[in-house]
């Protein structure tokens, strides 16, 4: 399975199991993305470094690799890996993340800035935002400003008389911000015509997660017409703590993002679906066509048995697997052209081409050169070490593919330089090209939980950095013991 699927599957099922252990999911979260990405290195289609290096083997030297040719690194880096992570590494989290939480509340990541709609019926009209501290604080609520005709008032308007149809932004947790519409006598944002969630049992709230890729991600509730097209209103948003100045609504979601939605309870969470994000409530995962299951998993069993034993070509393996899984209306033809990676497809027609340049202009044998020279005198392993180590810093910074598509040519120049066997460098890259543990950037998963989990940029690398010398340490002689020099 893919390694970002594998953490939207268990995220929700992790932060259940944090908040029954009185712990923290800022102490789970991130041992959870980590382990998903170290799990990838195992097979063949397991993360997309994987197979980029066997496709470069098969263009470069006429052989690809098979399916299970990574499972004996892949499986002992994964392996001490995880058990790094889960007796050592989660130790080395910030503490402070621990503080950041009240034990045992499900999603107490970091309070939401949503809007609340002031009615012309309201007892607070004509007070000023300052009176209002002592029922804010009441409910745990902080008054940030007042949105007056569209318009964001000047600083926090303290002194401003509140007006009906005025949008009050707060900031506080879900519950905090009900709590504060029944005490105020106050409106959730909804259409002109809909009736408001306190007179409306159909409606329900739903905290989603922006991945890296979402329809949603570097747009706003208003370009989208969220409101307008789907019913649903874009309530809150929550960013590591970081007050914005923007309108709710136009406000640019970022991956890492945590939004508060609120919509009508039967429809919400397709409509988080079709936004591309990844609910973080407790949910049904219920397979529609039960009947079906079987036949669905034995599908994709044979094709990667097929693979495995050389008798399709893996592209035509799983591509005839998705056929199947369409005629037999498994999988419906719109959710394939959804799930497909297009931004990933994109990325590598453009960086073969890069790669190409590479080699054609001689700046893949000028970095080969400096890398061996580098090592000159010394065991060609060490020079293997340097390859990892270098791959290992592009891909905290870079996507882990285009790092892999760059890396490869790299590889096999530098073995046909030390005169020995392409095959151990190129492991090593494909084993380099996934550790990306030091940033949220380097990789999906790392962005996935930035929000949730309440992490700033640089808390990755104090339990990122000793796993990378943990996966150097063990990988490297794995890859010399398993692909001789």
């Amino acid at each position: 399975m893919n390694n970002v699927a594998a953490l939207a599957l268990l995220m929700p099922v992790d932060m259940q199991a944090a908040a029954k252990a009185k712990r923290s999911p800022a102490l789970t979260l991130m041992p959870l993305s980590f382990a998903s990405i170290l799990g990838g290195m195992i097979t063949l289609i397991g993360t997309p470094p994987n197979i980029v290096i066997a496709e470069f083997r098969n263009s470069a030297l006429g052989s690809p690799y098979r399916m299970f040719d990574f499972a004996p690194v892949g499986l002992v880096c994964a392996v001490l890996g995880v058990a790094f992570i889960a007796t050592v590494g989660w130790r080395l989290i910030p503490r402070a993340q621990d503080d950041r939480k009240q034990p045992g509340e499900l999603f107490d990541f970091e309070d939401y800035v949503a809007e609340l709609r002031v009615p012309e019926d309201s007892g607070i009209i004509g007070q000023r935002v300052s009176e209002l501290d002592d029922i804010a604080e009441d409910n745990e609520s902080v008054i940030l400003g007042v949105v007056r005709r569209g318009k964001r008032l000047p600083g926090f308007a303290r002194r401003s008389k509140i007006e009906a149809g005025d949008l009050l932004v707060v900031e506080a947790s879900p519950e905090s911000i009900d709590a504060l519409v029944g005490a105020l006598k106050l409106e959730y944002v909804r259409g002109k015509d809909a009736p408001s969630m306190l007179a409306d049992e159909s409606l329900s709230l739903l905290e989603v997660v922006v991945p890296e890729g979402a329809r949603i991600e570097g747009r706003s509730a208003l370009s989208l017409k969220l409101l307008y097209r789907h019913g649903v209103t874009l309530l809150g948003v929550s960013r590591q703590g970081k007050r914005f100045r923007e309108r709710i609504r136009k406000l640019q979601v970022r991956a890492g993002d945590v939004l508060l939605l609120l919509g009508p309870s039967e429809r919400l969470p397709e409509i988080a679906g079709w936004l591309g994000c990844l609910p973080l409530g407790e949910r049904g995962l219920q397979v529609i066509q039960r009947e079906k299951a079987g036949l669905a998993a034995g599908i994709f069993a044979v094709a990667v048995i097929l693979a495995s034993t050389g008798v399709l070509y893996l592209p035509i393996a799983l591509g005839a697997a998705v056929v199947l899984l369409v005629l037999l209306n498994i999988v419906p033809v719109r959710q394939v052209y959804d799930s497909v990676e297009w931004p990933v497809i994109v990325l590598l027609g453009s960086m073969i081409p890069i790669g190409v340049a590479m080699e054609t202009s001689g700046a893949t044998g000028l970095i080969a050169g400096g890398i061996v020279g580098m090592a000159d005198g010394y065991s060609p392993a060490l020079a293997l070490v340097l390859l990892i180590v270098i791959t290992m810093s592009l891909s905290d910074v870079m996507n882990n593919t285009a790092t892999a598509v760059i890396a490869a040519p790299i590889a096999v120049d530098m073995a046909t330089r030390l005169n020995v066997s392409p095959d151990p460098f190129l492991m090593g890259v494909a084993v380099a090209a996934s550790c990306a543990f030091l940033t949220p950037i380097g990789h999906k998963n790392n962005t996935l939980i930035l929000g949730p989990g309440g992490y700033r940029f640089g808390d990755y690398w104090r339990m990122g950095l000793p796993l990378e010398i943990l996966v150097i340490a063990v990988g490297t002689p794995m890859i010399l013991w398993v692909w001789p020099l």
